[in-house]
């Protein structure tokens, strides 16, 4: 580290983010001629795997904010991806799910997110692949657990 500041040529906080940052642009790419992106995409997945989430929830999981989730999730219900009551069954969560087209979108996007990820590994080990997401969930557990 500089006096002046953190060395960026050393500095794994900031390689992290430039390799965030280029998964990012690349997922864009592949998803953009599916009318969708990252946010868009995010979404569709996390219905999938946990149908019912709120737009907290959703948004948490997007890492966007409930307000942009909010926004999302109007244009996706008005364009036939997914439904949510017109008043919460409990509370005031309106649990959102994916409707058929919603589940066709997410499938021809999830063959386009899987070929960059891919293409991200593509130059690694199995076992470096396997030690990369080990040390990836040790990082994250490291900050959370400070927080």
């Amino acid at each position: 580290m500089s006096q002046d500041g953190v060395d960026l040529e050393t500095s794994l906080g900031y390689l992290l983010k430039e390799a965030s940052s280029a998964l990012r642009v690349a997922m864009e790419e592949v998803l953009r001629p599916l009318g969708m992106n990252v946010t868009h995409y995010s979404c569709l997945e996390l219905l999938a795997q946990r149908p019912g989430l709120s737009n907290s929830e959703l948004a948490r999981g997007a890492f966007v904010t409930r307000q942009t989730m909010n926004v999302l999730l109007q244009a996706l219900e008005r364009d036939g991806y997914v439904t949510r009551p017109a008043e919460a069954p409990v509370g005031k969560v309106l649990p959102t799910r994916l409707t058929p087209r919603g589940r066709r979108s997410l499938e021809k996007a999830t063959v386009a997110v899987r070929s960059v990820e891919v293409r991200m590994l593509s130059g690694l080990t199995e076992a470096e692949r396997s030690g990369a997401f080990g040390i990836l969930q040790k990082m994250i557990r490291s900050l959370r657990d400070d927080a």
